[in-house]
């Protein structure tokens, strides 16, 4: 089968073999069906990390006009993907829904991580602003 260099890593794919494929701020273990440069059409297999939501042009802003709700590509969805965020897998591919369950919980641990960290910064900077006055 013809090898293809396929980014800008020198890496050289074969149609069918396993590639870490970045997604609208999610990331995917999948199979790669089609090369059509500049892009490639990847059959989803794994989540690795869950898409963010919200908008991704104002991250961290809840106030937009449209929040967006990302749902993760579904099991053998194909999608199409630049060369330049798609790089070799070598692991073992995981089981779809325990994967995403898994990105799912990582994802919502994170949030909540950061709301905690969100909701420490503002009881400082109010504290803060008492002492400047």
């Amino acid at each position: 089968m013809e090898q293809r260099k396929v980014n800008d890593t020198n890496q050289t794919f074969q149609i069918g073999d396993l590639v870490k494929a970045e997604v609208r701020s999610g990331q995917y273990v999948g199979e790669l069906v089609e090369y059509n440069s500049p892009r490639a059409l990847v059959k989803v297999l794994a989540v690795l990390k869950h898409p963010e939501q919200g908008d991704l042009h104002n991250p961290y802003n809840p106030d937009v006009p449209m929040f967006h709700e990302r749902r993760a590509l579904s099991y053998t969805e194909k999608t199409t993907v630049p060369i330049r965020d798609i790089s070799r897998y070598l692991g073992k591919v995981p089981d779809y829904s325990e994967s995403l369950k898994a990105a799912a919980a990582a994802e919502i641990e994170a949030l909540d991580r950061l709301q905690r960290w969100a909701a420490k910064g503002l009881e400082q900077m109010q504290q803060l602003q008492k002492e400047y006055k």
